[in-house]
């Protein structure tokens, strides 16, 4: 509901349970997700794409069961872990090892089973100069490190990796996106949020489109980011000023898109 008025904390529950409030005016309902259906196949690499506000994290949020579906059925089949937003599973006032031990237990693995991975955790996120200081004085970046190396060494069947990892440098998202692709052979289902199209199309066998809260295409991942950016190009030229949606050209295969004042004619390798 876009209610102004909605209480933010226990206390504003309570008071309003003994007050009568007349409606706010412009109250209305706002569906994140509205007739979406999907099925990610045991073992398979999906990116969710789409604009900011299109219903991709929060189809992350429900698969984690983080949110409960208003409608409909949200069926998992395995062990989650995810990384959704910085600090997520997170206590601000335990260090680091406390968080992975902490975060080991909610995952459901044993005490000796943590202890075997706690090692691997902390040197692929390349923060054992701070593994014992309390994680609220991490920077975002040292989040993110700890973050994604805790979800993707606790054993999981299914991986939910958000935008989050744009946060960290160059080198580290690297690293991630090696992690990710050592993780898919070994038949972890994952799905990633990115606006990097490279990345899904690199890491991902099938993609969906969500625009406004639906679903627009699923399928071979270069056809639906190519689907996409048809679709943003297409939105640009129709925004700027007197300008025509560009007719494709008699030859122009699927995979073109653009507004079309520019077109690569050949590509040709000379090398090795």
């Amino acid at each position: 509901r876009m209610d102004r008025s909605r209480p933010r904390s226990f206390q504003e529950v309570l008071v309003s349970a003994f007050q009568r409030k007349p409606a706010v005016p412009g109250e209305r309902e706002f569906w994140a997700l509205k007739d979406v259906s999907f099925e990610v196949p045991r073992g398979a690499t999906v990116g969710l794409i789409g604009p900011n506000g299109s219903g991709k994290s929060t189809s992350l949020n429900l698969i984690a069961r983080i949110f409960d579906a208003t409608a409909g059925d949200v069926r998992v089949d395995g062990r989650v872990t995810a990384l959704l937003e910085l600090g997520a599973g997170f206590h601000p006032e335990l260090s680091g090892r406390d968080n992975i031990h902490l975060n080991g237990a909610l995952m459901g693995l044993s005490r000796r089973e943590i202890n075997r991975k706690v090692e691997a955790i902390i040197d692929f996120s390349e923060v054992s100069s701070f593994i014992d200081v309390p994680v609220k004085l991490y920077s975002s970046g040292m989040y993110v490190r700890l973050g994604f190396s805790v979800a993707g060494h606790l054993d999981p069947d299914i991986l939910l990796v958000d935008e989050v990892l744009a946060v960290g440098d160059a080198a580290f998202q690297h690293k991630c996106m090696t992690r990710i692709g050592e993780l898919r052979r070994s038949g972890v289902t994952i799905l990633l949020v990115s606006h990097d199209l490279g990345s899904v199309q690199a890491l991902c066998e099938r993609a969906v489109w969500f625009d406004h809260g639906v679903v627009r295409k699923v399928g071979n991942s270069t056809d639906v980011a190519m689907a996409y950016l048809n679709r943003v190009a297409e939105d640009e030229a129709a925004k700027s000023e007197g300008a025509q949606v560009p007719a494709r050209a008699p030859n122009a295969g699927a995979g073109r898109w653009g507004t079309g004042e520019v077109e690569i004619t050949d590509v040709e390798f000379l090398d090795a």
